[in-house]
């Protein structure tokens, strides 16, 4: 069976990332930092599916955390085949407002984790095989605060890393959807109807991650969820960014 490491699984599209590579057979290691929320969703699947689950608890702000799940990653004699970077947190759009320390730590976990652990996962990849799927947002094909930044930085690494690593059997995708009804944007208070953010706008976890997987397989560099959000995108690439920008400060993606 193939095994899929995924971060931040404890909720949100890391759960349903869980699910469905569980549904399908995959093998799993559920990385968060809370151990009550991934040891429940671990017997679950485990029950339901009859797979094999692993729990990883690990801080991937720290330097500490980061390591142990690179560890895991770089373990030669129990490959991972799938690695889904998820892990992530978002904060209010006015940069200068926010603590310093927050930033970084956002920072830290959204860019340098990923790509510390892209690393450590390409080290058993190259020449085996293998994917890699860094979940980032159409926020990062605009100008809005750091989050944009980081999500930005995320998708033009991927397709620089899905190019290169090609020839290795190595595809790395970064998925990009938009307003989707997960914990995340309830942690920062953002529900449908909120923030002049319409319904029609926003999409289910499910549908997100299964696009997500089929985009991978088909070795794609970005994966833009829904053809609503796809059309905005190139919308977008045409615009302004000082138009965009101002739409964008209505939610966060």
């Amino acid at each position: 069976m193939p095994t899929a490491l995924i971060t931040g699984a404890s909720a949100g599209l890391g759960t349903e990332f869980a699910r469905q590579l569980a549904r399908r057979g995959a093998d799993l290691i559920l990385v968060a930092r809370t151990a009550d929320a991934l040891e429940s969703l671990a017997a679950d699947l485990r029950g339901e599916f009859g797979v094999a689950v692993e729990v990883l608890i690990a801080d991937l702000a720290t330097d500490d955390g980061v390591e142990r799940v690179a560890d895991r990653l770089r373990d030669a004699s129990d490959p991972v085949d799938l690695l889904v970077n998820n892990a992530g947190f978002g904060l209010s759009l006015r940069f200068a407002d926010n603590d310093i320390d927050d930033e970084v730590r956002h920072l830290r976990l959204h860019v340098e984790a990923s790509m510390r652990l892209m690393h450590a996962a390409l080290q058993t990849m190259r020449g085996r095989g293998g994917r890699i799927i860094n979940v980032a947002s159409v926020a990062g094909f605009i100008s809005r605060s750091t989050y944009s930044a980081c999500k930005g930085w995320l998708i033009q690494f991927s397709r620089w890393a899905n190019g290169e690593y090609a020839r290795d059997g190595v595809s790395v995708t970064a998925l990009c959807p938009g307003f989707t009804h997960t914990s995340f944007h309830e942690r920062m208070g953002l529900a449908p109807g909120n923030e002049g953010v319409p319904a029609i706008m926003w999409l289910d976890a499910p549908l997100v991650v299964r696009e997500g997987l089929r985009d991978a397989a088909r070795g794609k560099a970005v994966s833009i969820p829904s053809l609503r959000y796809k059309a905005l995108v190139a919308l977008a690439s045409v615009l302004p960014s000082s138009l965009t920008s101002g739409v964008a400060r209505r939610g966060r993606i």
